[in-house]
């Protein structure tokens, strides 16, 4: 269960780097308000995101219940926040969708759909993984 929580964390973290390489391309913290996502909520979310992966790997190396937690419980905010993005990004999509050119696009319209969805279900996957683990089941 460990081992696959890590690899589920990982392919989780790929898309997320997609997605934000695009969005700072895209000019998401260079323009200010041409956004739907703060600066503070993308890298808030990559931060956090990153420490659980951090402390996730050290759980795997070292050993430890009480890093399996740690790990779990930033997962908890990390998810609050990925659900805030995907609730400020669908209606944007939307209004994309029905005006479909024109004007001009906020930097996270350009993520692709396929990424946004295997990112959210993959995240699922690794959060319940991870609770798993530290729960100490399928060890």
């Amino acid at each position: 269960m460990d081992i696959a929580a890590l690899i589920a964390w990982l392919v989780t973290a790929a898309g997320g780097f997609v997605m934000l390489g695009t969005w700072i391309a895209k000019g998401g913290p260079r323009e200010p308000g041409s956004s739907r996502f703060s600066p503070g909520l993308v890298f808030g979310h990559f931060a956090l995101a990153a420490v659980g992966l951090v402390l996730w790997i050290v759980y795997l190396v070292a050993g430890g219940a009480v890093l399996a937690w740690i790990a779990f419980a930033l997962l908890v905010p990390v998810a609050l926040l990925g659900f805030t993005m995907l609730a400020r990004w669908i209606p944007g999509r939307r209004a994309r969708t029905a005006s479909a050119a024109g004007g001009t696009t906020a930097p996270e319209q350009h993520f692709p759909v396929v990424v946004v969805g295997a990112h959210g279900l993959v995240a699922v996957a690794t959060v319940v993984l991870v609770l798993l683990a530290a729960l100490g089941l399928g060890s």
